[in-house]
């Protein structure tokens, strides 16, 4: 995903991030490796020797924590789409994700994904795409950015291409950490207001909540990763049920949220302690 307004250092910058979790993807089975980088393996090398230190001590890994959010948000917008009507996704902040090019080949003609990005990192993502011989009507990439209200970029503005008369999903993945609460509260606000006009609309993102940060070796992580998106990571809320809340006042009907490490999509991952610290939220309008 590409860096927020409030956090780039050029018009356009790329996060760190969208190259190291293009990386882990590939590496792990879930990408093509066109969607793969010079720039991630370069950065999954550099924070191995790290990742190495917090796993022997019993910490937390970002491959781990990457991995588990990764596979039960992928098993919750496959149950949407098998059980709720879902046929329509737009994927803000994508990133090299290969979610989009993975439901696309497994859901065929049933499917529209649409996946959107701040300017250089959607021409990058489209480029990749092409390669792969993944574009075409069903599967296309967007400017999109959730921070704006108005104009063809915004949520609503790439919604309106979409059929109202069917179901439709949002996915964001690594996004709201960047966001302090101010901006969390006012994403979900437009994103309720896009989606609730079609006839299904649901959102699925992860999320890490406040509280207490474990022992030294989290808190150790918890600083590598702000240095590696090169500023802060934000938490939000204390408690499910205030996530919760605070969806609900922001114009979903319903929500829940799906802790990563009991979770069984997360697979061998929910046993890695980074799972421990991320839910994926699911709400409905």
């Amino acid at each position: 995903m590409a860096i927020p307004p409030n956090l780039r250092r050029g018009p356009d910058a790329i996060s760190p991030t969208a190259h190291y979790t293009g990386h882990v993807w590939v590496r792990n089975g879930l990408s093509h490796p066109e969607l793969g980088t010079w720039e991630g393996r370069v950065m999954f090398d550099a924070l191995a020797p790290a990742m190495a230190g917090s796993r022997a001590l019993g910490g937390p890994t970002l491959e781990g924590l990457l991995l588990a959010r990764h596979r039960v948000i992928d098993d919750l917008l496959a149950e949407a789409i098998e059980d709720r009507g879902i046929t329509q996704v737009i994927e803000p902040a994508c990133g090299m994700s290969a979610r989009g090019w993975r439901f696309t080949e497994r859901y065929g003609e049933a499917l529209t994904y649409v996946e959107g990005d701040l300017p250089e990192m959607a021409d990058r993502k489209r480029r990749a795409l092409a390669r792969m011989g993944s574009l075409g009507n069903r599967h296309r990439v967007v400017d999109l950015d959730v921070l704006v209200d108005d104009g063809p970029t915004c949520i609503d503005g790439v919604a309106a291409g979409l059929d109202r008369d069917q179901g439709v999903a949002v996915v964001t993945e690594g996004l709201l950490t960047y966001f302090d609460e101010q901006r969390v509260l006012a994403t979900w606000r437009r994103l309720a207001d896009a989606i609730g006009s079609f006839r299904e609309g649901r959102y699925l993102a992860d999320i890490r909540l406040g509280g207490p940060e474990g022992g030294g070796v989290e808190r150790a992580f918890g600083v590598v990763l702000s240095a590696f998106v090169r500023g802060r990571v934000y938490t939000h809320f204390a408690e499910q049920r205030e996530a919760v809340a605070a969806l609900r006042a922001a114009g979903f009907a319903e929500a829940r949220l799906h802790r990563c490490d009991r979770h069984p999509a997360a697979g061998e991952e929910g046993g890695d302690p980074g799972a421990r610290r991320v839910h994926v939220l699911e709400a409905a309008v």
